[in-house]
């Protein structure tokens, strides 16, 4: 039988990661990465790309990413580990899934600090001139305060998890409560329900639009529930924080931004959309929701906003360095890179990966694409991340069925395909400009892992098994393939509507295939021994 113990923070004489966040302080991890930068801006790349039937394309995304929540409740839960989700699929199905799961979720997540840096920096210099170029790059200054704000990030992380913790809770407060009073406000002082169906209808883009929204900044806003279970090895009471946390995080989210969709909508002058949703605020030298204000008399919202544009960014950016450390902190502690991204300080924290995120986002700060650019890729990469979890759901119920799990997700055996195909779908939409470079992405990946796998001495390399991964390669493979053929950003080879069955039948049989794949005998066993050692649970 198995059982929680209280996590020491040493073992002989390493030291392990401290287990100080509490239920809220894992609520607000989650809250905290799904309020960022994306709320400013979603409703209006969402409505420019699908009208008032981007209700629809929030309502959809919320969906989907409430299943997936719900599969990786389970999961974090049962396997209470920093940097779950690139553990989880290396307890199903050994190294390769589990590297190739850690990398996207890692690319990912170390990317978003340095943008939501810069996405405050671009606001704050609107009222502060000299920190952005006029091509969108930062100035000198710019990168010399855009530096001191992640090297603040790198401190509150290293000093320790309970720190970050409790700076958190304090910034997602203010973050949650802003958008909260913009959706209030607008509704009182400006609502005009004939803009719902205004600049060519309700959806004067089809369903193409409504499904082209998701990856233009509705799926970017919206995750971030996954930050919890990144958590999972510094968390107090796991097995039984962790799940809520998770949904928790996520409904409270999905309303946000749904009700913020609603607002945005009713309160834009109708004669800004008689020729259509290009531009539906007219010209604002800020952004969607302070232009808005200020049109409707409610300055005093729109000095608010200006002040959360930075606050909600920058808060982002905190978590986003401390959660992308943990990922590179798993894929150490598995092997799948050099060990020495598993060290932990004596305060309990992965000092190495959380330098390493530093000096990452140093050189992000470089001239790279705009954040609405990199948006699709980030979605795609998160997509990829997240499809992994179903399958291992899938496997790891088959091959470890006495795990206790305070939560079990109801009818796994049709939500968790179904989650999958989500997943698919949300990659897929992400469309092939942003699919091919997370494609080049992945093979680069897997070439450091073959490298780092030939230098390792053999009896310390990471557990490999083939046949248990061997769905994930041709996954990936027939993902790009379909993005290429397919209707968005591809050669429009596959018709639309037939598309998403071909999408969505490729999903289920790769579900079916990956499902049946997890590991058995003696490396199942010496995977689960290293991950139960960490998450603090003894056999009684």
């Amino acid at each position: 039988m198995t059982q929680t113990a209280s996590a020491p923070t040493k073992t002989g004489s390493s030291p392990h990661l401290r287990r100080d966040i509490g239920f809220w302080g894992l609520t607000f991890v989650s809250l905290g990465s799904i309020i960022g930068s994306g709320w400013l801006l979603g409703a209006l790349l969402a409505a420019q790309v699908a009208g008032p039937a981007s209700i629809i394309s929030w309502l959809m995304a919320g969906v989907f990413l409430a299943v997936l929540a719900l599969v990786h409740a389970e999961l974090g839960a049962a396997y209470p580990v920093s940097g779950g989700t690139a553990r989880f699929p290396h307890i199903a199905f050994g190294s390769l899934a589990g590297f190739t799961s850690g990398w996207m979720g890692w690319l990912q997540a170390v990317t978003i600090a340095p943008i939501e840096v810069e996405a405050a920096l671009s606001y704050t210099n609107n009222k502060l001139p000299g920190l952005v170029s006029t091509n969108g790059t930062l100035t000198m200054v710019g990168l010399v305060v855009a530096s001191a704000l992640m090297l603040a990030f790198t401190i509150v992380n290293i000093v320790g998890v309970k720190l970050l913790a409790e700076t958190n809770t304090v910034t997602v407060l203010w973050k949650t409560a802003i958008p909260v009073l913009t959706v209030v406000v607008l509704l009182l002082m400006s609502f005009h329900s004939s803009n719902f169906h205004a600049g060519g209808g309700f959806a004067p883009f089809g369903a193409h639009g409504v499904m082209a929204a998701l990856p233009a900044g509705v799926v970017f806003a919206l995750q971030g529930f996954e930050q919890a279970i990144q958590m999972g090895g510094e968390a107090r009471n796991p097995q039984r924080d962790i799940s809520r946390a998770v949904i928790t995080a996520m409904v409270i989210g999905t309303i946000i931004y749904l009700m913020l969709e609603v607002a945005f909508i009713g309160a834009i002058n109708p004669g800004n959309l008689a020729h259509g949703w290009a531009n539906p605020i007219g010209k604002g030298d800020f952004g969607p929701y302070a232009t808005l204000a200020t049109g409707v008399g409610a300055g005093w919202l729109a000095a608010l906003l200006y002040i959360d544009a930075v606050i909600s960014p920058a808060g982002t950016g905190l978590l986003y360095l401390g959660t992308s450390a943990r990922l590179s902190y798993a894929l150490g502690h598995n092997r799948h890179l050099p060990r020495s991204l598993a060290k932990v300080s004596l305060r309990g924290v992965p000092l190495t990966s959380i330098v390493l995120a530093f000096i990452v986002g140093e050189i992000a700060f470089l001239p790279f694409p705009s954040w609405q650019s990199l948006v699709g890729l980030v979605t795609s990469a998160t997509a990829i991340m997240y499809g992994f979890a179903p399958v291992a759901l899938g496997a790891l119920r088959r091959v470890d069925p006495d795990r206790p799990r305070p939560f079990r997700l109801p009818a796994a055996g049709v939500l968790s395909p179904l989650a999958f195909v989500a997943a698919n779908f949300i990659v897929y939409w992400s469309g092939w400009e942003a699919d091919s470079k997370l494609l080049i992405a992945a093979v680069i990946g897997l070439a450091l892992f073959g490298v780092n796998y030939a230098r390792t001495p053999a009896a310390e390399r990471p557990v490999m098994d083939w046949r248990a991964s061997a769905w994930v390669l041709p996954w990936l493979g027939g993902l790009a393939v379909i993005s290429k053929l397919g209707q968005f950003g591809g050669d429009k080879v596959i018709p639309f509507w037939v598309d998403l069955v071909v999408v969505a039948a490729f999903s289920v049989a790769v579900y079916a295939l990956g499902a049946r794949s997890g590991m058995h005998g003696a490396k199942e066993e010496s995977v689960l021994a290293d991950e139960q050692d960490e998450a603090g649970l003894v056999t009684a």
